[in-house]
């Protein structure tokens, strides 16, 4: 549904985006995350064609972003962080003006704004000044402007900005809704969002391509090891945690046990494994041999903070010495 080849935008001497290339697969939402000065804005401006790209090619639905710009933008909806609003104008209003400028039929205005306004959970303010409404409402006019024509694609740029936490659930529930049908860029600086909302990443630093792949396999390959939060308690009593301690240290390919927590009898324990070794089930029958029962045993990753800041300051490493020798010539 995407396609971005070798694409590169520079500004006179600044290369905002620098040869990346990616996909994005029909019906997916992808979580786009950068530092700030990243090129996430500047790529989202090439894909819904208010940029040129320097360099390399995109696609959006089959159709090139330069040499068929209007077919681009009838099959994106786009919602920038600022959404562009009237606010001289009521809810109602601003939906069907859009409307119209998007191409939907006039016969069916009406019925694709009560749809929007439904979707979006604005219907209450349907018939108010824009410029009266709190800026979670203003968010989700946004939003139904976006969706309103229907869209193939959808790229949104702080979807939540503003939003109480009712809300923005609401908004999470409204996207998972819209995926199958639309395909979804998501990008935020709210690391929770991606987790809860998208299937796959997208991480750029200082304009080239840092990682693309989903939450789970990026944790995986940046710890190398596994890491296993695990739960023992004894009938009639508490174990030793020493004991539980030591026992699990003895474990083949087992690195280090820390305790996490004592409470109601129960001890909690997170244990790391040597490099590429796998210890889940050889965990699960020390602790089953020795008497004590095994109330929990999960894998446990990287948050999408550490892998993010991992990741970033990589490439800021590898970046500095290129720039240091440039600075030299």
């Amino acid at each position: 549904m995407i396609k971005v080849e070798g694409l590169t935008k520079r500004y006179a001497r600044t290369v905002a985006v620098d040869n990346i290339s990616f996909e994005v697969e029909k019906g997916q939402i992808v979580g786009f995350l950068g530092p700030n000065g990243a090129g996430k804005t500047t790529t989202m401006r090439v894909l819904t064609c208010f940029l040129p790209p320097t360099n390399g090619t995109a696609t959006v639905a089959g159709y090139d972003v330069l040499e068929h710009p209007i077919e681009v933008k009838r099959r994106i909806g786009y919602l920038p962080e600022s959404p562009p609003l009237y606010p001289e104008m009521d809810v109602v209003g601003y939906l069907e003006f859009t409307g119209k400028l998007k191409g939907i039929p006039p016969a069916d205005i009406k019925k694709r704004v009560d749809e929007v306004l439904e979707r979006c959970a604005i219907g209450d303010v349907r018939g108010k000044l824009i410029a009266k409404l709190s800026k979670g409402y203003r968010q989700r006019v946004g939003l139904a402007q976006a969706i309103i024509h229907n869209p193939d694609v959808l790229i949104l740029d702080e979807p939540t900005s503003g939003l109480d936490p009712k809300q923005i659930i609401e908004i999470r529930e409204l996207l998972k809704s819209l995926a199958g049908n639309h395909t979804i860029i998501l990008s935020t600086h709210i690391l929770s969002e991606v987790e809860h909302s998208c299937e796959r990443v997208i991480i750029i630093s200082q304009g080239k391509l840092v990682a693309i792949d989903s939450v789970a396999n990026l944790t995986n390959r940046l710890r190398g090891s596994e890491s296993v939060a695990l739960e023992v308690e004894a009938a009639g009593g508490s174990p030793d945690p020493s004991d539980v301690q030591q026992r699990l240290e003895q474990v083949v390919g087992v690195s280090r046990v820390v305790m996490k927590d004592s409470k109601n009898g129960r001890l909690a324990f997170e244990v790391e494994s040597l490099q590429g070794r796998q210890i889940r089930s050889d965990l699960a029958r020390s602790v089953v041999s020795a008497g004590w029962n095994l109330s929990e045993l999960r894998p446990v990753g990287l948050s999408l903070e550490e892998v993010f800041l991992q990741l970033t300051a990589a490439e800021q490493k590898s970046v500095a010495p290129a720039e240091s020798e440039a600075a030299k010539q």
